[in-house]
C-alpha cells in the first residue's frame, strides 16, 4: 500500500492541474446533481417492528379514519383574556379552509367539540330529570296498584280483580325495567364523559383552544404543511396567536452552517497557522476539507428525493467531513513540510509523504468507515443511512487527502517552508530519517508511567460516574431553545392543558371478540375506567371503535411530560395490561410511545454494534501494527473514553450541569441515538490518533530503536500534529454545541468532549505509559500469526530502504 500511495502521490504531483481539474469537476457535478434532484428532508425518526408501529399499522387497517398522522393547531389569546365569539368565528373560518387543503382528512373545531360535549352533558342532565320524573310516576302508580290490591282483598274480590291487577303490575314492572336500562345507559354515558373531563379541547378559562387535524398520510408531505402554513398566514386572526403542534408543526430547520461552526473553523485556521507558520499552509487543509465535504455531502443529498433522509444527516456529514478532511490533509502536509526542511527533493518528498502519512490516513480512514457502515447492522434504517452518508464523506476526504493534497503541494512548491531553499539542507543533530526529528536519548521513567496511568484511569472513571444514571430518549419541544417556535408551542400547551397534553398517548384495547351494540358504551366505560386507574393518567377519552367492534381506541393524557420517567413507566404498565381487564390486550401508540420504543431499540442493539465495530477494527489494527497487545490496549482506552464521554453528556444534558453555559434550560433524557453514533465515530477517530502516534513508535522500533525509547521517539514525532489535529476536531465539533437544535448540540458536545478525552488523556498520556510498561512485549505476535498476516508496511519502511 505504501508503494502504491507513493506512486499515486508522484503522479498527482506531476499532473497537478489535471487532478485539481478533476476534483473541481466532481464538486460541480455533485452540487448540480443536488440542485437538480435533491428532495425534502424529514424531521421524524421511525423504526419498524416496534410495539408502536405494530399498533399504528393495526390502526391503519382497522380504523381508516385515523390511519394518517395527527396534528394540532393551538389558538391562544394574545392578552390572556377569554376567546370571544368573534375569535371563535374567525378560528372556525380558518379551520374550514384548513380542512380544504389537499392531504388533510379531517379537522375538529375545538369550540364545536366543546359545545358538543356540553350539549351531551345537558342532554344527559335533562334525561336524568326525566328519568327521575318517570320513576316518581312509576312509584305513584305502584302505590295506587298496591292500594287497589289491598282494597280488593279486603272486599273479598281478590280472585275477580287479581288478573287485571296482575296485568297492571306486569306493565309497571316492564316500565321499571325499561327505566332501569335507560338509567344505566345514562349513567354509562355520564361516566364516559366524566372520564374525558381533563381532555378538553378548550382551556378552563377559555383563553386557549386545541384544534385537531387528521392527515391522509404519515409522515405528512412537506407541501401539505406549506399549504397549511399559507392558510394560517392568510387568516391572521387578530389578537390570537396560532401555533402548530404534532404532525402539523413545521419541521425543524437544521442550520447546517451557523455562527458556531464559523468560530470553529476560525479556531481550526488559527491552529493550522500556528503549527505551519504560513497562511498558504494553513489554508490548504481547509480548502481540501471544503472540496471533500462539498463533493461527498452534495452527492449524497442528490439522492434525497428517492431515499428518505433525516435533517440530521447533512449536519453529521458536515461535522465528520470537515474534521477528518482537515486532519487527513494536515498529516500528509506536515510530513512533507518536515522532509522539505531536511532537504528532500520536492516531488520525492510529496511521494514519500503520501506513501507514509498517506498510508496511515488510508488505514485510519478505513477504520472510521467500517465503524460508520457498521451502523447498518443495527437494523435501524435512519441510523444506517446516517452512517452510510457520513462514510461516503469520509471516503471522499480520504481520496482528497491522497490525490488533491499532493497536487496542491506540487503547485505550492517551497512556499510551505519559506525558511528552506533548494540546496540549503538542515543538518540534524544525529542521523534521522527524512521528515523525522532525531530520536531522544532516554525513555520516560517507569515511576512516571505508573503515576500517569493511575491518575489517568482514576480521572476517566470519575468522569464516567454520571453515565450510570443515563436515560435515553428523543427531545420534544420543551428541550428546544426558548426563543424557538417549537418551545413556544410546547410551553403554551403545557401551561394551558397540562404537561401530558404535549405528548398524548393513543391506547388501543383488543377485546378478543366483537362487543354487542347494546353493550358498547358500558364496555367503553369499563375499559376506560381501568385505563384511568393506572398511575400518572390525567384523562381518558374515547377515540373510536373498529368496524367489527372488537377494538376500542382511547386518547390517554398522562399527568407528566412525554419525556418523563413517569410517562415511560405508564407506557410499560399499559402494555402489561390490567387485572381489571381479563382477556383484553392493550396496545400503545403516539409520539411519546414511539420515542420510548426507538430509545429501547437503540439501547438493545448497542452491544451488538459495539462488538461488530471493535471486532472488525481489531483485525485492522492487528494487521497494521503486527501486534496483539497494541490493538487490545487501544480498544480498552477507547472504551474508557466512551464511558467518560457518556458521563460528560449525561451531566450536561440530563443533569443540567453548566446548563447556562450551553443553553440547556430544560435537562432531559440523552438523545437516544447519540451513544451508538458516538461509539462508531469516536472509535474511528480514536484509532486515527492511535495509528498516527503508535505507528511512529513502531517505525522507530522496526528501524532498531529500543522499545521504550521508541515510545518517546513516536511521541516526539506525532504529538505536535496529533495535538493540532485534535484541537481542530474539537473546534469543528464544538462549533455545533451552540446550534439551535438540542439534537445537534448533544452530538456536537459528545464528539468534541470525546475527542478531548481520548486524544489528550488516553492517547497522549495513558497509551505511552502502557507502551512503556509493556516494553518490547508490546510488539509480541505469535509466529503463526506473523506468517499469516499481510505486510501492509504502514510505516513506509520499503520507501526508506528504496
Amino acid at each position: 500500500m505504501a508503494t502504491f500511495l507513493y506512486r499515486l502521490g508522484l503522479l498527482a504531483a506531476r499532473r497537478a492541474r489535471v487532478v485539481i481539474g478533476a476534483w473541481v469537476t466532481a464538486l460541480a457535478l455533485a452540487v448540480a446533481a443536488y440542485l437538480a434532484f435533491g428532495g425534502t428532508l424529514v424531521a421524524s425518526f421511525e423504526i419498524s417492528g416496534t410495539p408502536t408501529t405494530d399498533v399504528t399499522d393495526e390502526l391503519r387497517d382497522r380504523f381508516p379514519d385515523v390511519g394518517g398522522a395527527s396534528g394540532q393547531l393551538v389558538f391562544a389569546s394574545a392578552d390572556g383574556a377569554a376567546l370571544d365569539e368573534v375569535d371563535e368565528a374567525a378560528i372556525a373560518d380558518l379551520l374550514d379552509d384548513a380542512a380544504a387543503v389537499d392531504g388533510v382528512a379531517a379537522v375538529v373545531d375545538p369550540f364545536d367539540a366543546a359545545g358538543t360535549l356540553e350539549e351531551q352533558r345537558g342532554l344527559l342532565a335533562e334525561a336524568q330529570v326525566q328519568l327521575a320524573d318517570a320513576r316518581t310516576r312509576l312509584d305513584a302508580g305502584q302505590a295506587q296498584l298496591d292500594a287497589a290490591r289491598a282494597q280488593a282483598e279486603a272486599a273479598g274480590q281478590a280472585a275477580v280483580a287479581g288478573p287485571e291487577l296482575d296485568a297492571q303490575q306486569a306493565a309497571l314492572d316492564e316500565g321499571r325495567a325499561e327505566l332501569d336500562a335507560q338509567a344505566a345507559a345514562a349513567a354509562d354515558g355520564r361516566a364516559l364523559l366524566d372520564l374525558g373531563e381533563d381532555v378538553a379541547p378548550v382551556s378552563e378559562d377559555r383563553s386557549a383552544a386545541l384544534g385537531t387535524i387528521q392527515f391522509d398520510d404519515d409522515p405528512v408531505d412537506g407541501r401539505v404543511l406549506d399549504a397549511l402554513a399559507d392558510v394560517i398566514a392568510e387568516h391572521d386572526v387578530d389578537g390570537v396567536h396560532v401555533e402548530r403542534a404534532g404532525a402539523a408543526a413545521e419541521p425543524p430547520q437544521m442550520s447546517v452552517f451557523g455562527p458556531g461552526e464559523v468560530v470553529g473553523l476560525l479556531v481550526a485556521a488559527v491552529t493550522l497557522f500556528v503549527m505551519l507558520g504560513t497562511f498558504v499552509g494553513a489554508g490548504l487543509p481547509l480548502v481540501n476539507a471544503l472540496v471533500g465535504i462539498g463533493t461527498g455531502l452534495a452527492g449524497s443529498l442528490a439522492l434525497s428525493d428517492v431515499v428518505e433522509m433525516n435533517t440530521v444527516i447533512p449536519v453529521l456529514g458536515l461535522m465528520l467531513g470537515l474534521a477528518v478532511g482537515i486532519d487527513y490533509s494536515l498529516f500528509i502536509l506536515n510530513r512533507h513540510r518536515n522532509q522539505l526542511r531536511d532537504g528532500l527533493d520536492l516531488h520525492e518528498s510529496i511521494g514519500r509523504a503520501n506513501g507514509t502519512s498517506g498510508n496511515a490516513v488510508v488505514f485510519a480512514g478505513l477504520t472510521v468507515v467500517i465503524a460508520l457502515l457498521a451502523l447498518n447492522v443495527t437494523g435501524v434504517s435512519f441510523l444506517g443511512l446516517m452512517g452510510t452518508v457520513a462514510a461516503v464523506c469520509v471516503l471522499v476526504a480520504m481520496g482528497v487527502a491522497v490525490t488533491l493534497t499532493p497536487a496542491l503541494l506540487a503547485l505550492l512548491g517551497h512556499r510551505l517552508t519559506p525558511a528552506a531553499r533548494p540546496g540549503r539542507v538542515r543538518r540534524p543533530a544525529r542521523p534521522a530519517r527524512p521528515g523525522r526529528p532525531a530520536s531522544p536519548s532516554t525513555p520516560m521513567s517507569t515511576r512516571r508511567a505508573v503515576v500517569t496511568l493511575t491518575a489517568g484511569l482514576g480521572a476517566l472513571l470519575v468522569l464516567a460516574i454520571p453515565a450510570l444514571d443515563m436515560r435515553l430518549g428523543l427531545p420534544d419541544g420543551g428541550s428546544e431553545p426558548e426563543d424557538s417556535d417549537a418551545y413556544r408551542t410546547y410551553a403554551l400547551v403545557r401551561d394551558e392543558f397540562g404537561p401530558g397534553a404535549t405528548g398524548p398517548l393513543l391506547v388501543v384495547a383488543d377485546l378478543g371478540e366483537p362487543v354487542a351494540d347494546e353493550d358498547l358504551v358500558r364496555t367503553q366505560v369499563r375499559v376506560g375506567e381501568a385505563i384511568a386507574g393506572f398511575d400518572d393518567v390525567s384523562g381518558v377519552a374515547p377515540a373510536g371503535v373498529s368496524a367489527d367492534a372488537q377494538l376500542l381506541a382511547f386518547q390517554v393524557v398522562p399527568a407528566s411530560a412525554a419525556t418523563s420517567v413517569e410517562t415511560e413507566t405508564l407506557v410499560d404498565d399499559l402494555r402489561s395490561g390490567s387485572d381489571a381487564l381479563p382477556g383484553v390486550t392493550l396496545g400503545v401508540a403516539g409520539t411519546a410511545s414511539a420515542n420510548i420504543d426507538i430509545s429501547q431499540k437503540l439501547a438493545d442493539v448497542l452491544p451488538l454494534y459495539l462488538a461488530v465495530v471493535i471486532g472488525l477494527s481489531l483485525l485492522i489494527l492487528v494487521v497494521v501494527f503486527r501486534s496483539v497487545l497494541v490493538p487490545v490496549t487501544a480498544t480498552i482506552g477507547f472504551l474508557l473514553s466512551v464511558l467518560a464521554t457518556f458521563g460528560g453528556v449525561t451531566a450536561i444534558f440530563q443533569w443540567g450541569w453548566l446548563g447556562d453555559l450551553f443553553g440547556i434550560h430544560a435537562p432531559g433524557p440523552v438523545l437516544s441515538f447519540m451513544p451508538i453514533l458516538l461509539v462508531g465515530i469516536l472509535f474511528g477517530l480514536a484509532m486515527d490518533y492511535q495509528l498516527f502516534l503508535v505507528s511512529g513508535m513502531r517505525e522507530a522500533y522496526v528501524h532498531g530503536v529500543p522499545a521504550r525509547l521508541a515510545v518517546r521517539d513516536g511521541m516526539r514525532h506525532g504529538r505536535v500534529v496529533v495535538t493540532a489535529a485534535a484541537i481542530i476536531m474539537i473546534s469543528v465539533f464544538g462549533g455545533f454545541v451552540f446550534s439551535h437544535s438540542v439534537m445537534i448540540q448533544t452530538i456536537g458536545f459528545g464528539l468534541a468532549f470525546g475527542v478531548l478525552v481520548d486524544a489528550f488523556v488516553v492517547r497522549m498520556l495513558l497509551v505511552p505509559a502502557v507502551m512503556h510498561l509493556l516494553g518490547r512485549h508490546a510488539w509480541w505476535l505469535p509466529r503463526w500469526l506473523d506468517r499469516v498476516l499481510p505486510d501492509v508496511d504502514v510505516e513506509g519502511a520499503r520507501l526508506a530502504r528504496g
